[in-house]
């Protein structure tokens, strides 16, 4: 085993970077319950301090005060400010260490004449609670035993000191053991989170987009499209439907390849013309919702929706659709010398509570477009006079 997979726990250093939100996480949590506990406890000593109760004496008053401060300012921060917690995770997980262990230290020597047991308790804990690197981690650890050591005998008789060492030296090596498997097993579990959660994310795409042409299925947008709906703002919508003219003759006379690179290209083309070729399949559902954006759709075959946001009137529309339409038209594929297509579009209002509504007006433009001539776009609003002809 390398030294760089020991200190990640027996994984490489890109696997241990892709769990590292997970790591973040993790450890903030498992810091607020540990810091929780240890205010608990100190919050109970305090008072037992204060009312000379199990052996605690008002002379330890302020140092069981001093511990319940600084837990007690940690939690708050902690709890308060988690955005600023989670980007100096490891700063917090050391401080949280350093003070619970230099509890455990400081608590031995105020009781001279006893074996040290609160120190090995909060070592443990500390060793199987907190994620980081594990030869740093194990430093530290060793660092503060060896510190424990050293004022034991410093403080203590040589008869306690020694019990002292001995079980310092049995826990640290437990400490250490523990800390790797602990902290090996729950990356091994972050790692088989991250796969389930990737295998979920390509179902899902799987399940939302088109394979050929990378736009939603019929299903996911007229699902998104029903959701802008129902949220019924005042912004200016289209719903366009748009169908490849001739292209059952570009299937027999090319052949089903050309015709599935010409529904393809048409898919890009639609991307690029609204802006949004470049996209994170897994949270562009949401962000469509979120950023108001315009999206579009393969129903199947050579037909295509769009659903148009950002605009503010019919004649930006039209020019939008315009653009489209001739960028199609300027596609050289194989034998054919641009893709033809028809357009029809209809303006969504506040009345516009069913999409299937919509979607009637836009194909009954659709279908003049085609009566009209073909390769033109119409509007359920307009006659056909008003069609546009590229």
């Amino acid at each position: 085993m390398s030294e760089n997979s020991f200190d990640n726990y027996g994984y490489n250093k890109e696997t241990y970077q892709d769990c590292k939100d997970l790591i973040v996480s993790t450890n903030r949590k498992h810091i607020i319950i540990l810091i929780s506990w240890f205010l608990t406890v100190n919050v109970f000593y305090l008072i037992f301090c204060i009312l000379n109760l199990f052996g605690f004496t008002n002379t330890h008053t302020y140092f069981y005060a001093i511990y319940v401060t600084l837990a007690f300012l940690l939690e708050l921060w902690l709890l308060f400010f988690s955005i600023a917690s989670n980007q100096h995770n490891c700063f917090f997980l050391y401080i949280a260490t350093v003070v619970m262990l230099s509890y455990g230290i400081i608590e031995s020597i105020l009781r001279p004449y006893m074996p040290a047991t609160m120190y090995h308790i909060l070592l443990i804990l500390c060793a199987v609670s907190f994620i980081d690197k594990m030869i740093r981690m194990s430093m530290l650890l060793i660092i503060s035993t060896i510190t424990f050591i050293f004022t034991s005998f410093t403080f203590k008789t040589f008869s306690i000191a020694y019990h002292d060492t001995y079980s310092a030296s049995i826990v640290i090596i437990l400490s250490i053991g523990l800390h790797y498997t602990f902290q090996r097993t729950r990356i091994t579990q972050f790692v088989l989170y991250k796969k389930d959660l990737h295998i979920q994310k390509e179902l899902q795409i799987k399940s939302s987009f088109d394979s050929l042409t990378s736009l939603l299925n019929r299903g996911k947008f007229f699902s998104i499209a029903k959701e802008i709906l129902r949220r019924k703002d005042d912004d200016y919508k289209v719903l366009c439907l748009l169908d490849l003219d001739g292209f059952k003759q570009i299937n027999d006379q090319l052949g089903h390849q050309t015709g599935d690179k010409a529904i393809q290209i048409t898919g890009k083309t639609i991307l690029q013309t609204l802006g949004t070729e470049d996209f994170d399949k897994w949270s562009y559902p949401e962000r469509i919702i979120r950023e108001k954006l315009s999206f579009a759709g393969r129903l199947g075959g050579d037909e295509f929706i769009i659903f148009i946001r950002g605009k503010n009137n019919q004649s930006e529309i039209k020019k939008l659709l315009s653009t489209l339409l001739h960028n199609m038209n300027e596609i050289n594929l194989y034998e054919l010398n641009g893709l033809h297509a028809s357009f029809g579009f209809t303006e969504l209002t506040s009345s516009d509570t069913d999409i299937d509504n919509a979607y009637k007006r836009a194909d009954e433009a659709l279908y003049i477009s085609k009566r009209s001539g073909k390769n033109q776009i119409n509007s359920a609003e307009n006659t056909s006079e008003d069609s546009c002809n590229i």
